[in-house]
C-alpha cells in the first residue's frame, strides 16, 4: 500500500489542473481498494455546499451537478464531525440522501473520509460497495485516511490555482481570494503583481560530451563575467539604500563565483568533456543538494542563492542577450524563491511590496525588506506562483497576508488603511520633541529596536529617546566570515554617535534559532532549544571577547552604552559573561582608552528566567524582556512556521501573566525593566506594559508616534483599572477585543488599523 500511495501522490502532483487531480484520485483509489465506486465532493465555501466533483463508478452525469447542504447526507455528516464514517449498510443510516442522477442506489457498503488542509475541511473522499456483507475492514479505512492526508496539500493548492483563475467551484466569479504566510516586513502595499521566473530551467539541461573544451569554457567563462556585471550593477542601485555591510550580501554572490568555488568546479567537469550547461546543472546540483539538506534554517536558504546563481549563468549561456522586463508603478514581486538580486532589478520608485512563497522571516530577503520599508509576505505556501502575474493584489505585511482579486469593498478597506497611516504619521510628526508622559504626570520612555543604519534616519525622525534593542547579530550575518573588531568598532561607533546622547542597548551576538552564520554553522534537530546566544558566546569566548572590546571602544567620548546578554537561564551565564566583560573593561582601560564601565543587563526570554527575576536582578544594572520569544517559548510555538503561527498570541492570557510577575518582582527589588518586541509597539500592549510596571518600550521605529500618542492621552490611573480587567479574562481573543473596544471608547479607534490588530478588523 505505501507505493502505491506514493505512486499516487506522484500522479497527483503532476496532474496539469484541480480536475485531473481529482480524476486520478478516484481512478486509483478505486483501482487500489478494489471497490465499486470512488468520489470526490469538494466544500465550495461560496455556496456552502459539497459539490460532486470526480467519481469513478458512479453516474459521470452527476459530476458538477450534484450537490449537497454543508450537513446534508453520509457526506455532509463526515464534513461536521471530521472524522470517517463507515458503514455496511448505508440506506439504512437515518442521514442516508439518495440522489437518482448519481445510480447510487446499488451500493450499500459505504466509507467516508474528510479532506482536511491547516483546520479547514475541504472535502470528503468516498468509496462504495455493491454487496451487503463488505465492511471495509481497518487497513482500508486506514489507508484512505492516509490518502487523504496526503492529497490535502495538494488538493487545496491546485483549488487555488482555480480559484486565482478566476472562478470557484460553482463557477461563479471568485473574489478576496486570501492567502497566509509569515509576516517578513510590516506595511500595507496595494499595487500590480510581477511574477519573476527562473531566467533558465536547471531540470531540463540534456547531458551532453564536447570535443571543443575551449570553446565551452570560453563560453562559460563569458556567462560568469555577464552575471559579475549583473550582481554589481544591482548593488550599485541599490546603494544609496544599504550600508556597506549590507551590500556585502552581493559579494557573498561574487564570491561563489570565484574559479576556487563554483565557477572552478565547473571548469573542472568541462575539462573531463562534458559541456558547459551540463557540467553547471551537476554542480549546481550537488551544492543546492548540500545545503537543503543542512537542519539548519539559515543554512537552508543559501540552497536558495545557489540556484538562483546556478540559473542566471545558464540563461546567459542559453542566450546571447537578455531583454529588460517593464515594470509598472505600485509593483508587488512575486516569486517561488525571492532572492536580494531579484530584489534589485525593480526601480527603487516601482516596488511597494514582495511575497514568496519560500523563505522566512531570516531570509536574507526579509532583512533587505525590513531596511528598505517594503510589506512583505513570506513562505505562502500554497499560493499558485504561476497563476499572480499581473494581477491586482494586496499584500498585508502585519498579518503574513495576501489577498487576489479584492473585491471593492476590501479594497476600500485596506485603501483606508494605507491613507489613515499616511496621515496619522503626518498628524503625529508634531510629538517628536515631546515626551511621553501620561495624562497624570507618569514618565516612560519610548525607545526603538534597531540592527541597520538605514533605521536610524526613520527612528530619529519619529522622535526615539534611545535604542532599546541593538541586534548585533545583522553585521555579522551579511557578512561571509567574522567580523573583525576594527570592523565592529565603526558599525557600533555609527549607532551610539546617531543616538548620542540617548542611551544605545547593544545585545551581544545571539545567533542560533533562526538566526545563523553561513560560515559558522550550526546543526542541530531543534535550534530553538539548543545552541543559540549567550550559551554560543560562552563557549567561544574569543568571539565574545572581540565584540565587547569593539562595543568599548566605540563608546569613548560617547558614554552611551549598555550591553546585553541575550538567552539567559541562570545565574551561573551571567556571573561567568560579567566576568569576561570586566576583564575587556580592564584591558581596554589599561590600553589607554578612557571608558566608563557601561551598564550590563540580561533578556528575560526563557521561561525559567520569570521564575529569578531577584536572583538576576541583584546581578545586572537593568532587565529587559524579549517578549517575542518569551512569548514563542512560553506557547511552545514557532512564530516563523505558517502551519502554527496562528497559535502565537502576544495577549495569552500566560504571557500577560508572566510579563506581569516579571514587572512586580523586578520593581520589588528597584531594578529598572524595559521591554522590546512586538507587543511594545501594539497600542493595546503598550497601555498594559505601562500599567505593569514596564519603564521603557522598545519597539519597530514606525510604531512610536502612535503608542506615544495614546500613552499621551491617557491615565495610569485607567490603565491599571484595564489590567486588572483583562488579567481576569481567560482567552487572547476576548483579551485584545476587550482592548480594542476600551481603546476606541477613549477616541484610539484609527490607531488600531497598524499592526496585529488588522487581523481582528478584516
Amino acid at each position: 500500500m505505501l507505493s502505491v500511495l506514493r505512486s499516487i501522490v506522484q500522479e497527483v502532483n503532476a496532474a496539469k489542473d484541480l480536475q485531473h487531480a481529482l480524476d486520478i484520485i478516484v481512478s486509483r483509489v478505486q483501482e487500489a481498494m478494489d471497490t465499486d465506486v470512488c468520489s470526490v465532493y469538494l466544500f465550495d465555501s461560496a455556496s456552502s455546499r459539497y459539490r460532486l466533483m470526480a467519481t469513478e463508478g458512479l453516474n459521470q452525469d452527476a459530476v458538477g451537478k450534484v450537490s449537497l447542504g454543508h450537513s446534508e447526507g453520509l457526506v455532509g455528516l463526515v464534513g461536521v464531525r471530521e472524522e470517517p464514517i463507515n458503514l455496511q449498510d448505508a440506506p439504512s443510516h437515518p442521514r442516508y440522501r439518495y440522489f437518482p442522477e448519481t445510480g447510487e442506489e446499488r451500493y450499500h457498503s459505504f466509507l467516508g473520509v474528510p479532506i482536511i488542509h491547516r483546520r479547514n475541511v475541504l472535502g470528503v473522499i468516498v468509496v462504495q460497495q455493491q454487496s451487503i456483507g463488505r465492511y471495509f475492514d481497518e487497513g482500508e479505512e486506514a489507508f484512505l485516511v492516509t490518502v487523504s492526508a496526503q492529497l490535502a496539500a495538494i488538493i487545496a493548492h491546485s483549488e487555488a490555482t482555480d480559484v486565482i483563475g478566476g472562478l470557484s467551484l460553482s463557477g461563479e466569479a471568485a473574489k478576496d481570494i486570501k492567502f497566509q504566510g509569515v509576516a517578513g516586513a510590516p506595511g500595507v502595499a496595494i499595487g500590480h503583481s510581477i511574477v519573476i521566473f527562473p531566467p533558465a530551467d536547471l531540470d531540463a539541461v540534456p547531458d551532453k560530451s564536447t570535443d571543443d573544451k575551449e570553446y565551452e569554457i570560453q563560453r562559460f567563462k563569458d556567462a560568469i563575467a555577464s552575471v559579475r556585471e549583473d550582481i554589481q550593477a544591482v548593488g550599485k542601485k541599490l546603494s544609496a539604500q544599504l550600508r556597506p555591510e549590507e551590500q556585502a550580501l552581493f559579494d557573498v554572490y561574487l564570491g561563489i563565483l570565484d574559479d576556487n568555488a563554483l565557477a572552478g568546479e565547473v571548469l573542472g567537469r568541462i575539462n573531463a568533456g562534458s559541456w558547459a550547461q551540463g557540467a553547471l546543472r551537476d554542480v549546481i546540483k550537488e551544492y543546492v543538494s548540500h545545503f537543503e539538506m543542512m537542519g539548519d534554517a539559515y543554512l537552508r536558504e543559501r540552497a536558495v542563492d545557489i540556484k538562483d546563481l546556478g540559473r542566471r549563468v545558464l540563461a546567459y549561456l542559453e542566450q546571447s542577450d537578455k531583454t529588460e522586463r517593464e515594470y509598472p508603478d505600485n509593483t508587488i514581486l512575486v516569486s517561488d524563491e525571492l532572492t536580494p538580486a531579484m530584489l534589485g532589478e525593480v526601480p527603487r520608485e516601482k516596488l511597494i511590496g514582495l511575497v514568496s512563497v519560500k523563505g522566512s522571516g531570516n531570509s536574507h530577503v526579509a532583512i533587505l525588506a525590513r531596511a528598505m520599508g517594503l510589506p512583505t509576505v513570506m513562505g505562502v505556501v500554497d499560493i499558485p506562483v504561476s497563476q499572480l502575474d499581473s494581477r491586482e493584489l494586496i499584500v498585508d505585511g502585519y498579518n503574513g497576508q495576501i489577498h487576489a482579486s479584492p473585491s471593492q469593498e476590501l479594497r476600500s478597506f485596506y485603501h483606508n488603511i494605507v491613507e489613515e497611516e499616511r496621515e496619522l504619521v503626518k498628524g503625529l510628526e508634531s510629538l517628536k520633541s515631546q515626551p511621553c508622559t501620561t495624562q497624570d504626570g507618569h514618565r516612560i520612555s519610548v525607545w526603538v529596536n534597531t540592527g541597520l543604519m538605514t533605521d536610524v534616519v526613520r527612528s530619529l525622525s519619529n522622535g526615539a529617546e534611545g535604542v532599546g534593542l541593538y541586534r548585533t547579530e545583522v553585521p555579522f550575518m551579511i557578512n561571509e566570515r567574522f567580523p573583525s573588531e576594527q570592523e565592529q568598532r565603526d558599525c557600533y561607533r555609527e549607532q551610539l554617535e546617531a543616538f548620542s546622547p540617548n542611551i544605545v542597548t547593544m545585545r551581544t551576538l545571539d545567533i542560533g534559532g533562526d538566526k545563523a552564520l553561513t560560515y559558522f554553522p550550526i546543526q542541530e534537530e531543534n535550534p530553538f532549544l539548543g545552541w543559540r546566544g549567550i550559551r554560543v558566546t560562552l563557549d567561544h569566548p574569543e568571539i565574545f571577547l572581540v565584540q565587547v572590546r569593539a562595543m568599548l571602544k566605540a563608546s569613548e567620548g560617547l558614554d552611551n552604552l549598555r550591553i546585553m546578554l541575550p538567552m539567559i537561564c541562570n545565574v551561573s551565564e551571567v556571573e561567568e559573561a560579567l566576568h569576561l566583560i570586566y576583564r575587556v573593561y580592564h584591558e581596554v582601560r589599561e590600553e589607554g582608552v578612557n571608558v566608563s564601565m557601561p551598564q550590563v543587563g540580561v533578556m528575560i526570554e526563557v521561561p525559567g528566567a520569570v521564575y529569578q527575576i531577584k536572583e538576576l536582578a541583584e546581578r545586572v544594572d537593568f532587565l529587559s524582556v524579549g517578549s517575542n520569544d518569551l512569548t514563542q517559548y512560553l506557547l511552545a510555538v514557532d512564530r516563523n512556521n505558517p502551519r502554527v503561527a496562528g497559535l502565537y498570541h502576544s495577549f495569552h492570557p500566560a504571557v500577560l501573566q508572566a510579563l506581569a510577575k516579571v514587572a512586580k518582582d523586578a520593581n520589588s527589588v528597584g531594578t529598572p525593566l524595559s521591554i522590546c518586541g512586538e507587543l511594545a509597539g501594539d497600542p493595546a500592549g503598550a497601555v498594559l506594559l505601562m500599567a505593569m510596571g514596564y519603564e521603557a518600550l522598545s519597539m519597530n521605529a514606525s510604531n512610536l508616534p502612535r503608542v506615544k500618542s495614546i500613552i499621551r492621552n491617557i491615565d495610569l490611573v485607567w490603565a491599571k483599572q484595564l489590567l486588572s480587567k483583562v488579567l481576569t479574562l481567560d482567552s487572547p481573543d476576548v483579551i485584545k477585543s476587550t482592548l480594542d473596544l476600551a481603546l476606541k471608547e477613549k477616541g484610539f479607534g484609527r490607531y488600531m488599523h497598524s499592526g496585529r490588530s488588522v487581523g481582528s478588523l478584516s
